[in-house]
């Protein structure tokens, strides 16, 4: 390297055919070694990067080869200088820090950029890449529920994650957006088991106030359920009370409410979306199976695991059949899944809503907090209130292009 030149060679210009095929075509006919490159186009606009190597007499004449070349194509071409020093010093930071900031909503404000891109300057985070995972508005035409994503990359080193989380979350508050950061690492991108609560997750009820109307314990129930997601009431306890409120219901009313189960926006193209990647995916519900099943059915999971309720001469007695399962047992349930699944936890995504879903969350790798209680909020890693459940897919890193012939109505 003592008798070479280290260069930055910066093209833009508008993007066409043959481009990267020119440009390397002339550093072939001197031998180069080309240390980096990086090459984009955001809106017919080219940005070709590389970071090359050029022996000390090779310099003047490849300059003006290139020069020639991207004249020729109507593009810009900058050489920069780069020590040896500047570029050891760029290469030990490629183990810096990284990180993936998603921001969800129905529609994305420059208001929303300049605020989150504020709090990544305060935390010493510089931003690498910014991309659209959602499709492209098409202006004039209407959509009932629209969906904005943009995927932001960053690096640095970040002094307090749970920090800028609580910054991410209060803007989130402020302005109707999601904004999650993950650390970019290779989990993030080999998921491979996605958990749900049930009850206002999946569906959007409480099935136990449902029965509860038709047993005419309604109110009752709901305040106790209500104190539980709170996380006011021991979810044991409150199950117990819940349920021995329903004695002498018939069975015949959990069909009907099955029936009319009102699915979250988005849960069927997620779950379909997931299963045709070969995710596994499961409900863990301190909810009860009969319901569980029934979505088992319906939306194609592969694992239910929900409390039972006890029905003798078709009617149900009040009580819970076997362990119930709390938050600490939803937890041991993600588990278990783990390791039947053969894979790290950290490859496992929890979604949930109330209290009880919080060791679930805080056990997998990516715990999302859905259209939740504050407490849950605030404690999981990340929270997602502004969009469907497949909105999801945005925080694993899936673009609508790469899945568009998946859609379906969710």
């Amino acid at each position: 390297m003592t008798n070479s030149n280290l260069l930055i060679v910066k093209v833009t210009g508008n993007d066409q055919p043959g481009v990267t095929s020119a440009l390397t075509s002339a550093l072939s006919e001197y031998n180069i070694e080309i240390l980096d490159i990086s090459q984009s186009v955001a809106h017919e606009m080219l940005t070709l990067s590389m970071i090359i190597a050029v022996e000390d007499h090779d310099s003047s004449s490849l300059m003006k080869d290139m020069l020639f070349k991207t004249h020729e194509m109507g593009l810009k071409l900058r050489f920069e200088a780069l020590t040896l020093e500047e570029y050891q010093n760029w290469a030990k930071n490629e183990h810096s820090q990284r990180f993936i900031i998603t921001i969800l909503g129905r529609k994305i404000l420059a208001s929303h950029i300049h605020e989150i891109s504020n709090i990544l300057a305060i935390n010493n985070l510089n931003i690498h890449d910014l991309t659209r995972l959602s499709e492209r508005i098409q202006l004039g035409q209407t959509k009932k529920l629209p969906k904005a994503c943009i995927e932001v990359s960053v690096e640095g080193t970040l002094a307090d994650l749970e920090n800028i989380r609580k910054d991410f979350l209060a803007l989130s508050q402020k302005f109707n957006v999601d904004v999650a950061i993950q650390i970019d690492n290779v989990y993030r991108k080999n998921r491979r088991l996605v958990a749900f609560d049930m009850d206002s997750t999946l569906i959007q009820t409480e099935v136990i106030d449902e029965l509860g109307i038709k047993a005419g314990k309604g109110e009752q129930i709901s305040k106790i359920t209500e104190a539980a997601m709170r996380g006011e009431i021991d979810f044991n306890e409150s199950l117990k009370r819940r349920v021995g409120l329903l004695k002498g219901l018939s069975e015949d009313v959990m069909e009907e409410i099955a029936q009319e189960l009102p699915i979250t926006e988005g849960a069927a193209h997620l779950v379909h979306t997931l299963k045709t990647f070969g995710y596994k995916v499961a409900v863990i519900s301190g909810g009860f199976t009969y319901f569980g099943n029934y979505l088992k059915r319906k939306l194609g999971l592969d694992y239910v695991f929900a409390n039972q309720l006890e029905i003798i001469d078709g009617k149900l007695t009040g009580k819970v059949l076997g362990e119930i399962i709390n938050g600490e047992r939803k937890a041991t349930i993600l588990k278990e899944l783990a390791t039947l699944e053969k894979i790290d936890l950290n490859q496992a995504i929890a979604v949930g809503d109330g209290a009880n879903d919080l060791p679930m969350l805080e056990t997998a790798g990516l715990g999302i907090a859905f259209q939740a209680k504050p407490i849950v909020r605030e404690n999981a890693k990340a929270s997602m209130s502004n969009l469907g459940l497949d909105g999801i897919l945005y925080l694993m890193g899936f673009r609508d292009r790469e899945i568009i012939h998946l859609t379906q109505d969710s």
